[in-house]
């Protein structure tokens, strides 16, 4: 990007926050919502063209939201501490310790011999699979930090380069999609499902069974996981590549040759890793993941697997930064009540069918979760869709599908969800790229979800 753009687009970021600052309009929205709409309009732009590194415009934010009233700065800075950034540390701690150990490297041997026998495009389908399936049972960003430094291996193995190759940002797109798909499905993929359940029950005292929550969802997720590997490589993998999984599997097998029999600290690391899994699952909701997470991580210390120069060299603390700006940003719009105006703004004065109002709701829920958390989207849409809902008669339980579902699919920015932040660290490919190739997903992803609405639940019961 040469200086004269950036120049243009810094100049046009500065006109936003001074219109936003001088001008009386929504009037709707009050002068903090208007102040924090321009923010949050500047900090899309500049992270979708990196103007400034991704890092640098989080500061920018945590900066500006005390400078123009929006949040004290002690509000502002402690937003910081969210459990969804201590998470990603712990996230990332545990990968280091895969890598440094080699333990990485033994299973994405194991990967590639499972899959690696189809070719390139069955190794990148077989990572979104087995992403996919573990989130059905296990929090997605859980899955992401799980397979992501195995996904880093085989792209070493691989010889791919950052930021060039188009497999390599397939392959890990293909994690984080796989992921964020399979984390619908049920109630264990992430935090937002069982919050819309507890919402439900307590103003309509109404509940969904487990199982009973896959029969609307699981075809939408099988159909998803198709859809997929089209958008990828309609939008990023057209250009020809020569990528050769044999001379990987080979390489990764002289290495592991090399490196013997397990060692006693890939077996440390294991045990880490299984516990970390098992607590994940039982005492995700009591302990909270992020606790987990940052226990394993310092235990990894403590039995003398990492030293702290381990962590410096491969954790990307950009990118933490950066998802730390995103929650910022994300509380400033949710206590400004700004998502909430945007949502009413679009949904009030609007005459339309039942299926049609569902249709809108999801495709708000869907754009709303590439800014704010998929769980804040939860908290902020389903009153609003609720209350349009009894006015309208519609089956509340359809509601909260219409909300829970979309919220959790966020495939454009890093910002989206953990697993989009987490995947976005190796560097194999720019916001920009990953906005592109999800904002098709986006669509795709709610026309699916709207036909099986229209088509499929009224067969199985499910009436609006």
């Amino acid at each position: 990007m040469s200086s004269l753009t950036k120049t243009i687009i810094i100049v046009l970021c500065a006109i936003i926050i001074i219109i936003s600052i001088l001008s009386p309009y929504p009037e709707s929205l009050d002068i903090k919502g208007r102040k924090c709409l321009g923010i949050f309009v500047v900090t899309i732009i500049l992270w979708v063209t990196q103007v400034l590194p991704l890092s640098i415009t989080s500061l920018l934010v945590i900066g500006l939201l005390p400078l123009l009233g929006i949040l004290k700065a002690d509000e502002a800075m402690a937003s910081f501490g969210n459990k969804s950034v201590f998470f990603i540390i712990g996230a990332f701690i545990m990968a280091s310790a895969m890598m440094k150990t080699g333990l990485s490297t033994r299973v994405a041997a194991y990967l590639l011999k499972i899959f690696g026998r189809g070719g390139a495009v069955i190794l990148a389908y077989g990572i979104m699979l087995t992403s996919a399936f573990l989130a059905f049972w296990m929090p997605e960003h859980a899955v992401a930090a799980l397979i992501f430094p195995i996904v880093l291996e085989l792209s070493h193995a691989l010889k791919l380069s950052q930021g060039k190759s188009v497999y390599g940002k397939v392959l890990f797109l293909s994690l984080a999609w796989g992921t964020i798909i399979g984390g619908v499905a049920t109630f264990l993929g992430g935090a937002r499902n069982p919050l819309a359940l507890g919402m439900l029950n307590n103003r309509y005292n109404l509940s969904i069974g487990f199982f009973e929550w896959m029969i609307p969802v699981l075809p939408v997720v099988i159909t998803l996981l198709i859809v997929a590997p089209f958008v990828m490589y309609f939008v990023l993998g057209r250009k020809k590549e020569s990528v050769d999984i044999k001379y990987a599997g080979e390489l990764l097998q002289k290495t592991l040759e090399k490196m013997g029999n397990i060692s006693y600290i890939e077996i440390k690391t294991a045990f880490v890793v299984i516990v970390t899994i098992i607590s994940w699952i039982i005492w995700g909701n009591e302990v909270g993941l992020a606790v987990i997470a940052i226990l394993s991580g310092v235990s990894l210390f403590i039995l003398n697997v990492l030293e702290w120069k381990d962590v410096q060299k491969y954790v990307n603390w950009g990118v933490i930064i950066m998802y730390g700006g995103a929650i910022v940003l994300g509380n400033a719009i949710n206590k400004t009540h700004t998502a909430e105006w945007l949502a009413n703004n679009l949904m009030s004065n609007i005459h339309l069918s039942k299926f049609s109002m569902i249709a809108l709701i999801s495709l708000i829920s869907i754009i709303l979760t590439e800014a704010i958390s998929n769980a804040a989207v939860v908290a902020i849409m389903l009153p609003i869709a609720y209350s349009v809902g009894d006015a309208m008669m519609i089956n509340p339980i359809v509601i909260t599908y219409a909300v829970a579902i979309p919220a959790g699919l966020a495939f454009c920015l890093p910002i989206g969800t953990p697993p989009n932040a987490i995947c976005y660290s190796a560097g194999y490919y720019k916001v920009w790229e990953s906005a592109k190739a999800g904002v098709f997903m986006n669509l795709l992803s709610w026309l699916i979800y709207v036909l099986f609405i229209y088509f499929y639940w009224p067969l199985i019961g499910l009436n609006l």
